[in-house]
Order: C-alpha cells, then sequence, then structure tokens
C-alpha cells in the first residue's frame, strides 16, 4: 500500500503530497465536459500539463479555440471530440466512456443537472447498483489530515439505504487515497440517540449495519456533533470514548444542506482547499464549480486519478 495522504503538520500543503503520490502513476484518459470558459479549460490544460490526466475536449470545437485563444492556452496535441452544444457535449462524453475511450469525467462550463442527466440515463448512462454521491476531499490548514466531507451536492434528503451507499462511496475513495480502515464519524445535531431526531437513528443503525457487514472497509462511530467529531477534549468532555473522535478520515453529513453548508464553511472561514468528486457511477466524475480555482481543480483531477488507478488495481 502506498503512503497515505497526510501530513503530520496543518498547513503544509496536503494537497501537495497527494499531487506528489500520482507523479508515479500514469495519465488517465478523462472526456471533459464543455470546457467553454476559461477557467474550466485552463485547468483541464494544466492537469494534463502535470501529468494527471490525458484530457479528450469534448465541446463546440470553435467555441474552445476561441476560449484558448483570447486566454493563452496552447491547445496543440490534445484532442477535440466536436459537438454543436453543450446538451450533446454530456451524451458524447459518457459514449466516450462506455466506449473506453476515457476512464475519467470532468465537468466543464455547463450545468451540473445537464451533465449528471447524461450520467444517470438508463438508456446508455453510467448508472452502477450503487446511489450516486458526492465527496468534497478538504485540505483544511487546521486539520491533521485530508479530510472527506460528504454528501453537499446531490443527496438532498438521503434515506437510510441511501446512507448506506453514500458511506461506502467515501469509504472506497479514502481507501484509494492510501487510507487503511479509514474512520467515519457520522454527524448529527447531538452525540445520543433520540427518536426526535431521526438523523440520530440513522447514524446508530450505519454503526450496526457496519459491525454485521453491511459497510465494509471502515470505522463507524456516531451520532456524534460536529465538535466531539472533530475534537477529541470536546468527545473527552462528553464521555465519549472513541478512537474515532478527534481523527475522523469522513464526515458523513445527515443531508445535502448540513454537508454542503459544512463544506464551505471550511472553505471560506478556515481557508480550507477542496476537490469535488461524484462517486458510485462506473468512473469518478470531477465536479467543479465555476468558481474553485485551479489549484481545487487540479487537486480534483489528483484524487480522481488516484480512484481510477484503484479501480484498475480492483480489475
Amino acid at each position: 500500500m502506498a503512503s497515505v495522504v497526510q501530513l503530520t503538520q496543518p498547513g503544509t500543503g496536503k494537497y501537495e503530497q497527494l499531487l506528489k503520490r500520482c507523479s508515479a502513476l500514469e495519465p488517465i484518459p478523462t472526456a471533459v465536459v464543455h470546457p467553454c470558459e476559461e477557467a474550466s479549460l485552463s485547468g483541464a490544460v494544466e492537469a494534463a500539463r502535470q501529468g494527471l490526466i490525458v484530457p479528450i475536449l469534448v465541446g463546440p470545437r470553435s467555441k474552445i479555440t476561441s476560449t484558448a485563444e483570447s486566454a493563452g492556452i496552447d491547445l496543440r496535441n490534445i484532442q477535440i471530440v466536436d459537438v454543436p452544444h453543450s446538451h450533446a457535449a454530456a451524451v458524447r462524453a459518457v459514449e466516450l466512456l462506455r466506449e473506453g475511450k476515457a476512464e475519467l469525467l470532468m465537468k466543464g462550463s455547463l450545468h451540473t443537472d445537464e451533465l449528471m442527466a447524461a450520467v444517470v440515463s438508463r438508456d446508455g448512462g453510467l448508472r452502477t447498483g450503487r446511489r450516486i454521491s458526492h465527496a468534497f476531499v478538504m485540505d483544511v490548514p487546521t486539520y491533521h489530515k485530508v479530510l472527506i466531507v460528504t454528501d453537499g451536492a446531490i443527496n438532498i434528503a438521503p434515506t437510510l439505504e441511501d446512507k448506506v451507499d453514500i458511506c461506502q462511496n467515501a469509504i472506497d475513495l479514502a481507501v484509494s487515497l492510501g487510507r487503511e480502515w479509514p474512520k467515519v464519524a457520522i454527524l448529527a445535531a447531538v452525540e445520543t440517540v433520540t427518536s426526535k431526531m431521526p438523523a440520530t437513528i440513522d447514524a446508530a443503525a450505519l454503526c450496526k449495519m457496519a459491525e454485521r457487514g453491511q459497510i465494509t472497509g471502515a470505522l463507524l462511530e456516531g451520532p456524534l456533533a460536529f465538535d466531539n467529531a472533530i475534537n477529541r477534549q470536546a468527545a473527552k468532555t462528553k464521555g465519549i470514548v472513541s478512537d474515532i473522535a478527534g481523527d475522523p478520515d469522513i464526515l458523513l453529513a445527515p443531508d445535502l444542506e448540513a454537508g454542503n453548508i459544512l463544506a464551505k464553511q471550511l472553505s471560506f472561514l478556515a481557508n480550507a482547499d477542496s476537490a469535488g468528486l461524484v462517486l458510485g457511477a462506473r468512473v469518478p466524475i470531477i465536479l467543479t464549480s465555476r468558481a474553485d480555482s485551479v489549484r481545487s481543480r487540479i487537486a480534483s483531477c489528483a484524487v480522481a486519478k488516484l480512484a481510477a488507478h484503484s479501480r484498475r488495481r480492483k480489475g
């Protein structure tokens, strides 16, 4: 097993270690969907320059080349698949993946729902038996290792069964990043189980399901309030005895709003960098926001590359 993606000191560039792990691995063919504005196009090209992906740009050729010219981006030796508009780009990119011509999907300058409609299409999409979910992979300066927050973008009000897949997707991602037996903190507003708060019952059920082998490959603890999930002293004060409290690799949010708010608070109040991936489909999907920096886009590509190589090893 390769070294774990983490540093012992906060604020010293956990993403840089992630990129270092990627350097020994070959770049992954990646269908980049409708990269017709500067940030999405430059992110894909920079990821290619760093050896993370081999981009296949899928979209209107005229718009892609015009964007490249105005931004001074060199597209020599980069394949362009010409299609008339963003909807066609999403459909054609999914076809490239089904044909085995690409192993990753990367969102460009189209709306997420337009991309995901092609991904989840019952005719020619990328569905599996798993529920599709999203994970933020975060480098928080005040935390001692990479932290995964899920799900803050796809599942609005997940059921218990949905949370099983959301949890397993995040566990598999953490393992692909080098973490053996990742620690999962299942979040709620309180750390006690009460019928008045369904999230606490779900958390307790998930822990029992892990004991019975319905969730595999990780250590689970919950319900945990955020303070005693992330801070060992806070857990000790509440009388919680746990190897996970204060040291989680994964924070499993009770719903999309909680997960989304948590990830954005970490980004804007704690200066965290975040990478975004959609999991549970046939291939990892690099889901970036138009507000994301090139650094975040590069980190997303690095995480996806490690996930893709992990899938190759599993065969």
